[in-house]
């Protein structure tokens, strides 16, 4: 079991975490502006980004930078006041926003969803009613997570879509057991935050966090993004270059998870400061308590796999085990965007990252270059095929594994192992296509498997977890279920089906 059954005391947070620091004893100086734009300038060219905005703060100090374009259909210069999609990092504000709950002592953490939603349900009922609040923020409910199903842009967006949980999300493991990212734990959070709130999610967010934070460059969706410098989002198209995404919003029903917020990198600082500074903002007034700041960026549980995924999670943020860290962060993609934060706490440096399309990870040496001098951490190497491979045993690996949102089979070859991937439902419709691929792999030890060759910037690094002769769970983030041989076709079959519906 990988989840930690007690969570932390206040004393074992400030140890773990670091305490928060409004004048950071950073090794070097904060970058100047033009040397920021120049590598930034370079790492577009080299990433095929058609635009990207980066804000890096060392204390009370922030410096921006901006390349390349919004669209490349319009052409508009990217300016630091544009706005980009954050994505999944939206989790964070999220997860701030029930630690606020919590502070006002209005949720237990260790309560079950149903004090607070008790319509709340899921395909399995036994789990339904133990699921809490903490195991939603910390993606161990082991609810089925890639569920992306529009339930319109109404204000009842977030209901309808947690309603339909009941027929579309079924059990992966019992909750408590193990981590797994989960997107719609997240939009179940959001539901009780409107129900607790009496509001929509987005008008609470900004009630409680845009507006004390005092920040000018937000959207929550496209009817406010058009009203500001708004990124718009390219994917590739089938020749292989960038294209324009036909769509700038994901659903509505996805809000709280990450399909629609947008906002300024240096905005995006403003609140990672506010949570380096353990809730007290420059006023004087408190955004958290200084304990739920804490609680949130201690693990509570660990997550499988190497880098850049994070060795753990705490009540919301992404946790690195960087030397000279501690570091949090979390990530997030949306239609043809993609952003980056990283914070150290304990040093008050933080850095976002924005793009629009291309390449994101070129941008982990601008990260490695400045937390090297500004914070003295050591960002790692992504993962590459070991020279050597591992000698193993294929058949502990080979078979299907399968979910709602993805098909994934592990072959064995007279050239070694393939990993061949759909995916299905509602996450095919989004991406446009089932996005089926071959990749040939290697072992790099008894549980991991890293792809020979590069795909989107990285060796696609898959480990598996199991105890016996053959692995239960394929992880990439989410814990995908090995299914048997002769069930396999037509649960695919069946969940894919589900998506559609």
């Amino acid at each position: 079991m990988t989840g930690r059954s007690d969570a932390p005391s206040a004393a074992a947070d400030a140890q773990a975490a670091g305490p928060g620091s409004q004048n950071p004893d950073t090794t070097l100086p904060l970058p100047t502006p033009e040397y920021l734009a120049t590598r930034l300038a370079e790492l577009i060219r080299r990433g095929n980004i058609p635009g990207a905005s980066v804000a890096v703060r060392a204390g009370t100090e922030t410096v921006t930078a901006t390349a390349g374009v919004l669209g490349l259909a319009t052409g508009y210069p990217v300016t630091a006041d544009s706005v980009f999609q954050i994505g999944s990092i939206t989790k964070v504000w999220t997860a701030t926003l029930v630690m606020q709950l919590v502070d006002e002592g209005v949720i237990d953490l260790d309560a079950p969803v149903r004090t607070y939603l008790p319509e709340f349900r899921t395909v399995d009922e036994a789990a339904s009613k133990a699921v809490t609040i903490r195991q939603l923020l910390t993606h161990t409910s082991g609810i089925e997570g890639d569920i992306f199903d529009d339930h319109g842009f109404g204000d009842d967006a977030v209901a309808t879509y947690v309603a339909g949980l009941a027929e579309t999300a079924p059990q992966i493991f019992p909750p408590g057991e193990r981590f797994s990212y989960c997107n719609s734990g997240i939009v179940v959070l959001g539901r009780v935050v409107e129900v607790l709130t009496g509001q929509t999610w987005e008008a609470t967010l900004r009630e409680r966090l845009v507006v004390p934070l005092g920040l000018a460059h937000v959207a929550n969706d496209a009817n406010e993004a058009i009203l500001q410098h708004a990124a718009i989002g390219h994917m590739p198209g089938p020749d292989g270059t960038l294209v324009t995404v036909p769509t700038w919003q994901m659903p509505r029903s996805n809000s709280p998870a990450g399909s629609n917020l947008a906002m300024s990198a240096t905005n995006l600082l403003e609140f990672a400061a506010a949570h380096v500074n353990l809730g007290l903002l420059p006023d004087g007034t408190r955004l958290l308590s200084e304990s739920s700041a804490l609680a949130m960026r201690v693990p509570h549980v660990d997550v499988p796999g190497p880098e850049p995924i994070g060795s753990a999670w705490g009540l919301g943020w992404n946790l690195y085990d960087w030397a000279g860290g501690p570091v949090v962060g979390h990530d997030g993609g949306t239609l043809g965007q993609s952003a980056m934060l990283r914070v150290v706490p304990s040093r008050g440096v933080s850095i976002a990252i924005l793009t629009n399309g291309g390449n994101l990870l070129v941008m982990y040496d601008l990260v490695r270059e400045l937390f090297a001098g500004l914070a003295d951490v050591r960002v790692p190497e992504l993962p590459t095929p070991p020279a050597e491979p591992a000698t193993v045993d294929p058949r502990y690996f080979v078979g299907r594994y399968a979910s709602r949102s993805s098909a994934l089979d592990v072959t064995e070859t007279e050239d070694g192992l393939n990993v061949s991937m759909r995916l299905l439902g509602s996450m095919a419709a989004l991406a446009g296509g089932d996005r089926a691929s071959v990749t040939k792999v290697v072992a790099a030890d008894a549980r991991t498997l890293v792809a020979t060759e590069q795909q989107d910037g990285r060796h696609a690094v898959y480990s598996f977890v199991g105890d016996g002769d053959r692995a239960e769970f394929l992880y990439q983030g989410r814990a995908v279920r090995r299914v048997s041989a002769g069930e396999a076709e037509q649960d695919v079959a069946d969940r894919s089906e589900e998506g559609h519906e």
